[in-house]
């Protein structure tokens, strides 16, 4: 019994987290984590066109 429950708090943790980045992905954040992540001047949006 205590298996299930701890899966089903599982599953719902990556559930949770999996429609967070899809509902972000759609406002169109290119990071997730990064606070700037919306805007040209996200750190790692940057880093990533240095490299192309």
């Amino acid at each position: 019994m205590t298996n299930a429950i701890a899966i089903a708090v599982i599953m719902l943790i990556i559930g949770a987290a999996s429609a967070y980045i899809i509902k972000e992905k759609k406002r169109g954040k290119r990071c997730i984590g990064c606070p700037q992540g919306s805007c040209e001047n996200c750190a790692c949006h940057a880093n990533k066109q240095n490299k192309d």
